[in-house]
């Protein structure tokens, strides 16, 4: 019986009496766009964060885009990050006509290697945007640290995939100057669509991202900057309403999850991402780094296991973007992209399930 990669079939199942109402309750009142659900959203992300403002937005890549244009990015501006993400972090800086400059990665948690960082930054450095990949903070600290030491250059923590993930004690999207994140529908924190969030405890850019989110209005047909239609459906902020009742089980599940995977790995001496203990992972995928990938994933394919690759080739590799920095640069995220290989992750993922995906990876190894 095939184990589904990421089950929200038996998450809609445990939540269908309050998703299903909290949609009944947008269809009557008919506000499908900026409806009351999108305030009251705001509100509890902003309390379940830590930050002061939260402003939800279409999709995770609008947050970052709409971050970098509350920062006045242009072109010939420079944006640090790492190649070693999806496409939308590097996509929005190269929109605005920035350059992505491109830091490795730590070979143990494929975070941005903070170390990197301060000999990349030049005059023309205007952000710095770690990833906080497969559910982890970066360093954070050290980050910042650097960063105000250059200036106070801003950092925006790309979080699309750590909502609810801890660093030092504080919680994923309070950790910087902004914070971005992702409730597209695999992400730990997922709506039936597209949606996102901003967060910051910054005023003015609190109060510039709500303005961009649409199209630069102060007031209505009050066009201040320039914006775009950024706005998260109502629909979608009803869903991941429902959802927040849930979440903080969901993030104790996936813990305890991600945990008992790292003690058969470790045991079985099997590689895997590493978890550093100032920080807790949400584990928004489970990673682990295999010889001849492609093997492996057509065994465990033919024994109903699924699998990915988050990410088979690092951005400053992919064509849009390879004259922007040599492969040379970033040896570590080449090396990476050839071996990482996620495995079925969720809250509701059953033990027997879980143990029966070691044993099939053991034995694809072995084969």
């Amino acid at each position: 019986m095939s184990i589904p990669f990421v089950d929200l079939k038996t998450q809609y199942e445990a939540l269908k009496t309050q998703i299903n109402a909290r949609i009944q309750t947008v269809l009557e009142h008919g506000k499908y766009i900026m409806g009351p659900e999108v305030k009251e959203l705001e509100d509890r992300l902003s309390i379940y964060s830590g930050a002061k403002h939260c402003i939800t937005v279409a999709s995770g890549t609008e947050a970052l885009l709409i971050s970098l244009m509350a920062l006045e990015i242009k072109p010939g501006d420079e944006v640090i990050t790492t190649p070693f993400t999806f496409v939308a972090t590097v996509e929005v800086i190269v929109l605005l006509g920035a350059k992505p400059v491109f830091v490795d990665i730590d070979p143990d948690t494929c975070n941005i290697d903070a170390a990197l960082i301060a000999a990349k930054i030049t005059k023309r450095t205007r952000a710095i945007v770690p990833v906080s990949l497969y559910g982890q903070p970066a360093d954070m600290e050290e980050i910042n640290r650097i960063a105000s030491q250059h200036g106070n250059i801003p950092v925006i923590e790309d979080a699309a995939q750590s909502f609810g993930a801890k660093y030092q004690n504080r919680k994923s999207c309070n950790l910087s100057t902004i914070a971005c994140t992702s409730f597209f529908p695999s992400k730990p924190l997922g709506c039936y669509g597209d949606g996102g969030a901003i967060f910051t405890d910054d005023d003015e850019i609190a109060q510039t991202c709500r303005e961009i989110r649409v199209h630069g209005q102060s007031k209505r047909y009050i066009h201040t900057r320039v914006g775009v239609g950024g706005r998260m459906d109502t629909l979608q902020c009803a869903v991941v309403l429902a959802k927040l009742d849930r979440f903080d089980w969901e993030v104790e599940r996936r813990i305890e999850i991600g945990q008992r995977y790292n003690d058969l790995f470790d045991r079985a001496g099997i590689d895997r991402v590493k978890q550093r203990p100032d920080r807790s992972s949400v584990f928004a995928q489970y990673t682990i780094r295999v010889p001849q990938r492609e093997k492996v994933q057509t065994y465990l394919n033919n024994v109903d296991i699924p699998s990915a690759v988050h990410y088979p080739v690092p951005l400053n590799e992919q064509p849009a973007y390879r004259h922007l920095c040599c492969s040379d640069c970033t040896p570590i995220s080449m090396q990476q992209s050839q071996q990482v290989i996620s495995l079925p992750m969720s809250a509701d993922l059953a033990e027997t399930d879980q143990f029966r995906i070691v044993r099939e990876l053991q034995a694809a190894l072995q084969a």
